[in-house]
């Protein structure tokens, strides 16, 4: 009663009271001066029996030996003494003591092994036996699963026939699993997912080696089934079967018998159904029933293949308005793919940049490539098509598609339509309908039409890009907008000040917007960076021939022979300039320069020519107008010429020999007739009756012609008057439509006529001093690789950086 301790007689409750008393079991500091725990150590007491249950009287109250000495009774809430008590005189051993690995072998030397691994490896599990039934079951199964997965892939290999046999290897191995299974267990557990997929998997590789009817009667085992859930939607796959046969009746009776099996909400399922009537419709010749079906596709959910086939079948009956309506609804299909901006980076930044060259070719990408290929195969194909039928001729009906096609998303297949219109008219050889200018054109405003497209994206990519500013620059230069034009080149040069292609492209950006003090400026300062670069040369030559200085022009010219000896065009500008100062010996020997190197320049033979009759050598001045006789043959002015030379230089026999070629070649020439007259009264021959009839009735048709076109003037109120060919000209100006081809001086122009013989006319009357009626125009030299430099060939030469190659 020592350790027994009385609470306090209070009526006040305490809150910590009970917090510090606990089991004397738990006393774990005296242990080593219990004699009792000591004991139960040092002997075999302390093994714990195997069972605790056979140990009597666990449940009673023992003596526990405390720290103190003391003993108290307390009763184990295990139903078992407590470690160190004596039961009956004997020593309860401790439970844990083995547990440690505290046993009698420990005692005897043994190495201490609590878990027990000097015994070995545990014996093996026993193996379940594989004669139960469920076993073969399971081991069924997954066989027929494997040979189904086997047919799967052989067909997708290409091997048909492998794959049917594995299919059927597997539904003979599903017949005798399902036989097994209902031997063991009931028809409820029967695996019918199972069963389905290995009839339909049989009933697709039949379908592939074209068994039509084995596949037909597969198909038929799973759709009579009630049990499989949803069979009704192979009967699509039977109608396909039937289509194949050509047995369009059947086929459309079991697609919709599957269109109305399949619900509402599965909407993609249905268009396709829908399709694959509309499609059998087209086959048996119902093509107002076809339009039905594609007509309800394109407005529920237009696609490119709907809408193509609604335009033959619009076409098959001849309905015009039908086939535009069926051409727009086609049209307006959305393609539903990336524009190209998505792939082009829009920052320097690596990581993003490999990511985009990773998507730029990959399987998305070509599938996108794929759809846009096949909506311009289907919208070139339609238009094609209809366009003769859709209007009164080809023509209307193409540029109605042409017009459609500009006002829609497909608006760069415009231009192809444009060039396949030219093609038709050359295959139907209907050459009057189009032109190689046309055909030209359009070729050209194809590839300008891609040029700016890609030009925008160069921009847009790399804004401090010189070469991408300066292309979008020509872009807009070629469009006629020169002041945004120079904003371009300006901002090139920014960004680089060495940009010598933004450098000349402003200089002539600045020329024709005629400042050319800027333009000057900038083709100087390329002059500094390229010295002998022949275009900057020939640039500033004309610079100066512009602002009127001709010594600064001349000057600049020589540098560019200089550079380019052998260039016709420098050349004969030189000649020109010289010719326009008043020296004839200059101007003389840079054409005959020009003409040794490029014999076939019109201009300056004319100006040979002119200058051998001003300075009397008329027997040389022929060699030229024959030389244009050849290049002009249709132009009748320069055989004329060739015979005034001849009757100039007193060989009068030749000149009528030429004449009389002349007129067999051009027999309704009034210039020539009447030269004819006159030489043979001069040498009086008797042809000069002849020639003076033909002479008078070609008058006189010529007389009634004017008439019947002056009465029609005033009938119809016209002011203008129409001028005939001059008919006192040795020069014998031809009366075709083509007098723009004919650069004549106008002293040339103005020769004596029949009333007087040429002879007479004095070496004033004759100026080798050509005055070109376009006024002044510097025609840029060719380089040695024959390149021409004009501000009209800025298409040809500067859309690159390859602008100025040396």
């Amino acid at each position: 009663m020592e350790n027994v301790h009385l609470a306090p007689e209070t009526d006040e409750d305490d809150l910590y009271s009970g917090f510090n008393e606990y089991n004397p079991a738990y006393d774990t500091e005296e242990l080593e001066n219990d004699t009792g725990f000591q004991q139960a150590v040092r002997t075999s007491h302390g093994r714990r029996p195997p069972i605790t249950a056979k140990i009597p009287s666990t449940a009673v109250t023992r003596p526990i030996a405390t720290g103190y000495g003391s003993k108290t009774s307390l009763a184990s809430s295990m139903g078992r003494p407590m470690t160190g008590t004596i039961q009956d005189g004997v020593a309860r051993p401790m439970t844990a003591v083995r547990a440690a690995g505290f046993t009698k072998a420990a005692l005897r030397g043994s190495a201490f092994d609590p878990l027990g691994q000097s015994r070995g490896p545990a014996p093996p599990l026993e193996a379940k036996s594989e004669d139960s039934p469920e076993e073969k079951i399971r081991q069924l199964e997954k066989k027929v699963n494997e040979l189904v997965e086997e047919s799967c892939i052989a067909n997708s290999c290409g091997d048909l026939k492998l794959a049917l046999e594995k299919a059927k290897d597997a539904g003979r191995k599903e017949r005798v699993l399902v036989r097994q299974r209902e031997q063991v267990t009931t028809p409820e557990n029967i695996n019918l997912d199972l069963t389905y997929s290995v009839l339909f998997n049989l009933a697709s590789q039949y379908s592939a080696n074209e068994m039509y009817a084995e596949a037909l009667n597969t198909y038929q085992v799973i759709v009579k089934n009630k049990m499989f859930s949803n069979a009704g939607r192979l009967k699509v796959n039977m109608g396909n079967i039937y289509l194949k046969q050509r047995n369009y009746s059947k086929a459309i009776k079991f697609y919709r018998m599957a269109l109305d099996q399949i619900p509402s909400v599965h909407k993609e399922m249905r268009i396709k159904i829908m399709q694959n009537i509309g499609i059998t419709f087209i086959k048996t010749g119902q093509y107002s029933d076809a339009i039905n079906s594609f007509e309800h596709i394109m407005s529920m959910a237009p696609n490119l293949k709907a809408g193509f086939n609604l335009i033959l079948s619009c076409f098959a009956i001849g309905d015009r308005e039908k086939m535009k309506k069926a051409f727009q609804k086609l049209i307006a299909v959305p393609l539903e793919i990336d524009e190209d901006d998505k792939y082009i980076s829009p920052s320097d930044d690596p990581h993003s940049n490999l990511l985009i060259e990773a998507i730029k070719n990959d399987h998305l990408r070509q599938m996108e490539r794929e759809r846009k290929a096949m909506a311009e195969k289907y919208i070139m194909t339609a238009a094609k098509l209809i366009a003769p039928v859709i209007e009164s001729s080809f023509a209307v009906g193409y540029n109605w598609c042409v017009e459609v096609v500009k006002a829609s998303q497909y608006v760069e297949l415009a231009n192809d339509l444009e060039i396949n219109k030219a093609i038709t008219y050359l295959r139907q050889k209907d050459f009057n309908q189009v032109s190689f200018s046309e055909i030209q054109s359009v070729y050209l405003l194809y590839f300008f039409a891609q040029a700016s497209s890609y030009a925008d994206l160069a921009v847009n990519s790399d804004r401090y890009n010189p070469s991408a500013l300066t292309n979008k620059g020509n872009m807009v230069f070629a469009n006629g907008d020169y002041e945004k034009a120079a904003e371009f080149y300006k901002e090139a040069l920014r960004n680089d000040s060495s940009c010598t292609e933004a450098l000349y492209n402003i200089g002539l950006t600045y020329k024709k917007l005629n400042r050319l003090d800027e333009a000057l400026d900038s083709f100087l300062k390329l002059h500094a960076i390229l010295r002998n670069s022949a275009q900057v040369l020939c640039q500033i030559a004309n610079i100066y021939e512009l602002m009127e200085d001709p010594n600064q022009a001349i000057e600049w010219l020589m540098q560019l022979i200089s550079v380019v000896p052998t260039d016709s065009q420098a050349l004969s500008k030189l000649g020109e300039l010289y010719d326009s100062e008043g020296d004839k010996s200059q101007a003389f020997q840079y054409y005959y320069e020009s003409y040794r190197y490029f014999p076939s320049n019109i201009e300056v033979i004319e100006w040979l020519g002119a200058y051998y009759i001003d300075t009397q050598f008329c027997e040389k001045a022929i060699q030229f107008f024959e030389r244009a006789s050849l290049i002009q043959p249709t132009q009748v002015k320069w055989q004329l010429m060739v015979a005034s030379c001849f009757r100039r230089s007193g060989n009068y026999q030749k000149a009528l020999d030429t004449y009389k070629d002349i007129h067999r070649k051009f027999p309704e020439n009034v210039e020539c007739l009447r030269f004819l007259v006159r030489l043979c009264t001069d040498i009086g021959l008797k042809e000069v009756q002849e020639y003076a009839t033909k002479l008078k009735r070609l008058e006189k048709m010529k007389e009634m012609k004017e008439q019947r076109i002056k009465s029609g003037r005033d009938s119809s109120g016209g002011a203008r008057n129409k001028q005939e060919g001059s008919a006192g000209s040795d020069s014998g100006q031809n009366n075709s439509a083509s007098s723009k081809s004919e650069r004549l001086s106008a002293k040339l122009r103005a020769l004596p006529g029949t009333d007087e013989p040429y002879e007479s006319s004095s070496n004033k009357e004759i100026d080798a001093s050509y005055v070109d009626p376009l006024g002044p125009q510097l025609e840029r030299p060719k380089t040695a690789a024959k390149k021409r430099l004009d501000e009209d060939d800025f298409a040809d030469e500067e859309l690159g950086d390859d602008l100025l190659p040396e």
